[in-house]
């Protein structure tokens, strides 16, 4: 397993790191994921420290708490060979505490984590998303005091557009708070929109990519092909209307790019999906997810090998598309494109 910076943080994680998105599974969205019980989790665990990916994702909302729970009691006994990430600020409840940023929410958030987690700090914490209703200062100044009190080491975003996360980090540098490393974003073959601002942003102000859903949200997978029907035991009739939308014509020839490739390469599809985005600027870590052994070991086999040059631009053909404005002139206009190099 190869290690790599998070973001212009000293903080090294895998290039691949475990989604517990499936521990304790319940609810119409995380139910259709997996409903993996501790005892199931500790062995996941276990596979994933022996292949080297000691970097486990969850977050609060993931089925009310309960991931974050069966995750600690998968840990537990080996807190100092795991790095912990969790996210907050969705809401977990109906009361106006109950979700967003604010200085009340995040310190309660965050002691939840703890508790549920069985630690007494968290690696890696992560807003889940931008709260637009308190100042960013206020945010800031309350992850400083969780740093200084030791409860969490690093910060990052998920899901931020550019502006939010800009936003942050001129505020994190005008008063010398935490800056965040790590965005925790969407990002695939068939959904690219990641490169148009937020790549470049995160290579400018050295904020590590964390990739969410690398499969498209099942999509990648190698079951879904044109001309055929839904497979029965996807998730996806349950599940597509919460995940990113995907084009099926272009996700259709992605696919077909992708089956080639399997053929040349050996390889399976979800392991081409998943290689090309290890190449991919910015990124510092894939997360992975399983519903169980066999799929966790066949996602741990994306890493140890390299696709060719020439089979990296067939993916990046096929997968392309037009950025909307104001990004196309820099893609499609030479003039443009002088300005702003690509990133490599």
């Amino acid at each position: 397993m190869d290690y790599r910076n998070l973001g212009a943080s000293g903080l090294r994680v895998p290039v691949l790191s475990f989604g517990a998105g499936t521990f304790g599974g319940s609810g119409p969205l995380f139910g259709a994921w997996g409903n993996t019980d501790a005892e199931e989790a500790r062995r996941l665990v276990d596979i994933c420290l022996e292949a080297g990916v000691n970097l486990f994702d969850t977050a609060d909302v993931y089925s009310a708490g309960a991931s974050e729970e069966v995750l600690g009691q998968a840990i537990r006994g080996r807190r100092d060979a795991v790095l912990i990430s969790t996210k907050t600020a969705l809401p977990m409840g109906e009361g106006p505490q109950d979700w967003g940023t604010s200085r009340a929410r995040l310190i309660r958030a965050t002691e939840d984590a703890l508790r549920r987690l069985g630690t007494d700090y968290i690696d890696l914490l992560q807003l889940h998303a931008f709260d637009g209703s308190t100042p960013v200062e206020e945010v800031l100044s309350t992850l400083d005091g969780l740093v200084a009190a030791g409860k969490i080491r690093y910060v990052g975003v998920s899901n931020f557009a550019g502006w939010e996360l800009m936003k942050s980090l001129a505020a994190a540098e005008r008063h010398g708070y935490p800056r965040y490393v790590a965005h925790q974003v969407y990002y695939s073959l068939a959904g690219r929109d990641y490169e148009w601002e937020l790549m470049p942003l995160g290579a400018d102000q050295g904020v590590g990519a964390l990739v969410w859903s690398p499969l498209a949200w099942g999509r990648l997978t190698g079951k879904i092909r044109r001309g055929q029907p839904l497979p029965k035991a996807s998730r996806l009739h349950e599940t597509a209307q919460y995940g990113p939308p995907v084009d099926d014509e272009k996700l259709f020839d992605i696919v077909e790019v992708l089956d080639a490739i399997a053929l040349e390469t050996g390889r399976t599809v979800p392991q081409i999906a998943i290689n090309w985005l290890l190449n991919r600027p910015t990124v510092s870590s894939v997360i992975i997810g399983a519903r169980n052994e066999e799929q966790l070991r066949q996602n741990l086999d994306a890493v140890g090998w390299s696709l060719s040059r020439e089979q990296i631009e067939r993916l990046d053909a096929i997968s392309t598309v037009t950025a909307p404005y104001p990004y196309f002139p820099y893609r499609r206009q030479e003039g443009f494109g002088r300005l702003n190099p690509p990133i490599v």
